[in-house]
């Protein structure tokens, strides 16, 4: 159980960052969920009933270091000093490499990978500090295995997994561990934007878009989030405090 940890859930609004800030309240933690819209009192609706009066939900823009350092000061204030960081915020667009533009490559950058560095790099003195702390970066199974039109997704995501460990080798010797989750196909919004696109360009319908996703791996379906949450909730107990400078595949039996 994780009774009065205090953690940050970053892209928490929805999909994989919400199931995630729900099963850590539901063990107990003070969570504070950060978001572009999370100053947006209908879009942050659901996440302030996950948080209650003992967690948080605020704007934050993991891109902008000015931002990053406003909402973790807010974090240590109301909750206290963050035990827990999850990267979940993320972004993705649908083109191939030649086909990118210096903005859609920069913003998924931006966003993926140099986001979680400025989250960790706010937070991880602290956890030194404490002797305790969990990183969990929401990677993909696009970091090892890359998929046409995602270039700057897939390197995004690879990326992030080589942060992870580095973090866990620096983190180490502190009590700070460092694991990456990297899920399939999981079902979002974001997966439902992504079949839409593909849609655009196949000819195909979502739906059937959709089916050969489901299809794409031997379970015949896809992640649930709630799937990532609860392996997010264990990587981030006492029980995990071997586990550390790891990518771990949640993607049923499949990879891109």
């Amino acid at each position: 159980m994780l009774k009065a940890r205090v953690a940050i859930v970053t892209g928490g609004l929805q999909g994989i960052g919400l199931a995630i800030a729900k099963e850590l309240v539901r063990q107990g933690a003070h969570v504070a969920i950060g978001s572009r819209r999370g100053d947006d009192p209908e879009q942050a609706s659901a996440a302030r009933e996950v948080v209650g009066g003992q967690g948080l939900v605020a704007a934050l823009d993991v891109a902008s270091t000015a931002s990053v350092a406003s909402f973790v000061d807010q974090v240590n204030e109301r909750l206290g000093v963050p035990d827990i960081l999850i990267n979940a915020a993320g972004v993705s667009v649908h083109q191939v490499v030649e086909g990118h533009s210096d903005d859609d490559w920069q913003n998924v950058i931006d966003i993926n990978l140099t986001g979680p560095f400025k989250m960790i790099r706010a937070c991880l003195p602290a956890m030194k500090a404490n002797g305790w702390g969990r990183i969990v970066n929401i990677a993909s199974t696009a970091a090892r295995v890359a998929e046409a039109t995602h270039g700057a997704y897939c390197a995004s995501k690879a990326g992030l997994v080589g942060l992870t460990k580095a973090v866990a080798k620096e983190g180490g010797p502190h009590g700070v561990t460092s694991v990456a989750i990297s899920p399939g196909w999981v079902e979002t919004e974001m997966l439902r934007q992504s079949a839409q696109k593909l849609a655009a360009k196949s000819g195909r319908t979502q739906a059937e878009e959709i089916a050969i996703m489901i299809q794409s791996n031997p379970q015949n379906r896809l992640i649930q989030p709630e799937e990532i949450a609860a392996l997010a909730a264990f990587c981030c107990s006492d029980a995990a405090a071997g586990l550390t400078m790891e990518d771990i595949q949640v993607n049923a039996g499949t990879l891109w």
